[in-house]
């Protein structure tokens, strides 16, 4: 596959850019233990500081006066010659409905006039022009990954090139269809066969070989990835874009616009769309098809759930062994006792399992909240997939949940397992676990992720045991 965007070089970077990346990436070091975010910029380099607040109104004046004369309603951007983009007419802001679309008779807000931005015609354009390059700027690195882009976005971004655009060039995923009814989830026939790659880690990136000679002459597998430099200037543009004043301006006004207008939407319309909300047949909001995504599978039941399947196993599985420490291996009333709590005392406030506002921006307490009691040792029991029992506990969990949802015919979730890179064989534990346990739903689709921990593996000293831990001779030092 052909390498999809020119190679840079920091050479090409405009000096006043570079300048606003390094004071957000330095702001953003300072406040890495603290609670500022990102977006949050010293009080010496305020937004009203990027201009003079008398030449930009002159300034704005002289434009104004020549849009009047000129009695046009549109409004021409002069972007960078180095995007290959001309002088191109603003769309208005509320365009025309074709008439062949079959909507409701709904009262409709229309802005109209010769300027209506808010803010001065170059702080207009500046944003603009960063905007337009975010935007380039995300449909490269898309493409690079073999996600969806939005059509009418990749249109615009075409058309601003001067370029046509048709469906041929748009990157999609390869999906793997999800099984039919009546098909085995778990079959492992259609399986691809080996393809034979090598794998080679060169200083800390993973390269593809094709046959063992490429490895041995260091010819890797062409591969579509950005080097360092042309990241690193990509990155430093969106840096100096958080940090650019007008920017920021525009985006905040033109949200608050946004905002009041579908206010006033909400106003002039509401009962004409309630009125269509009634016309609409065998559904509402309860029968309208609902998806939870980012849900992770330790948290997918809800509090009383985990309770009630707690005290259920204590009662009737107590002298089961689940637990191994030391060496020996514990049942679970030998674990309730050494935590000294009693199952049938516990209750939703004592299980603290809840992630309440307490842990907002706060990971430590957040990840504290998988505890239940407190306890690292009920998390393993009941929350893991690789333990004393196999997973069994947290698996007959998730089917029930995964029976909730069936049952209730309109849901579906998204949970998400994770693989921490800890050893080779994580892949092959979790992937027995799902298939012996037998977790597939129709109403679930399963989402893999890699958290991105390497740095408290290295300050654990963990580095070198996970390199010698793989079985690639190739992954060896």
């Amino acid at each position: 596959m052909r390498r999809q965007f020119p190679r840079q070089s920091m050479s090409d970077v405009d000096e006043r850019l570079r300048v606003l990346a390094e004071q957000v990436y330095v702001s953003a070091l300072k406040d890495q233990q603290g609670t500022m975010g990102l977006y949050t910029m010293h009080e010496d380099c305020p937004i009203e500081a990027h201009e003079d607040l008398q030449r930009a109104l002159q300034r704005d004046l002289e434009q104004k006066r020549d849009l009047i004369l000129r009695r046009s309603h549109t409004l021409s951007l002069h972007l960078p010659d180095w995007l290959g983009l001309g002088p191109r007419p603003v769309q208005p802001l509320t365009p025309e409905l074709p008439p062949s679309l079959n909507v409701p008779e709904f009262q409709r807000v229309t802005i109209s006039g010769d300027y209506c931005a808010g803010i001065t015609v170059d702080d207009y354009e500046q944003a603009a022009q960063s905007l337009l390059t975010a935007l380039l700027i995300r449909e490269k690195y898309s493409r690079l990954a073999y996600h969806r882009f939005p059509r009418t976005t990749a249109r615009f971004l075409q058309e601003s090139r001067d370029r046509p655009w048709s469906t041929d060039q748009e990157v999609l995923p390869e999906m793997t269809p999800c099984p039919g009814e009546g098909q085995d989830p778990y079959s492992t026939e259609g399986i691809p066969d080996d393809l034979g790659y090598l794998l080679k880690m060169r200083d800390g990136i993973i390269e593809v070989y094709d046959r063992p000679e490429d490895l041995e002459q260091s010819r890797p597998h062409l591969l579509p990835y950005p080097d360092l430099e042309t990241f690193a200037i990509d990155l430093s543009q969106v840096l100096a874009m958080i940090a650019d004043g007008p920017t920021k301006t525009y985006c905040h006004r033109r949200l608050n616009f946004l905002e009041s207008k579908f206010h006033l939407h909400e106003m002039l319309n509401e009962m004409a769309e309630l009125k269509e909300l009634k016309c609409v047949a065998h559904r509402d909001f309860y029968n309208v098809r609902k998806v939870d995504t980012h849900i992770h599978a330790a948290a997918c039941m809800n509090q009383k759930h985990l309770l009630k399947f707690i005290k259920a196993s204590s009662q009737t599985e107590a002298d089961r062994e689940v637990l191994e420490q030391d060496g020996k291996k514990l049942t679970l009333k030998q674990v309730f006792e050494k935590l000294h709590t009693d199952p049938y005392d516990l209750t939703v406030d004592s299980l603290d399992v809840h992630a309440g506002r307490q842990t907002f921006h706060r990971f430590d307490k957040f990840n504290s909240k998988y505890n239940p009691v407190g306890a690292s040792e009920l998390r393993e029991i009941y929350l893991k997939t690789d333990n004393c029992i196999n997973g069994e506990y947290f698996a007959r969990l998730i089917k029930e949940v995964a029976a909730e949802l069936e049952e209730s015919k309109y849901q579906y979730s998204e949970p998400r397992l994770s693989i921490y890179g800890r050893s080779p064989k994580e892949w092959h534990s979790l992937s027995l676990w799902f298939i012996q346990n037998k977790v597939y739903s129709p109403n679930m689709r399963w989402m893999i992720q890699i958290p991105p921990e390497w740095d408290v593996f290295r300050i654990q000293n963990m580095t070198k045991a996970l390199l010698l831990s793989m079985e690639h001779p190739l992954c060896k030092p």
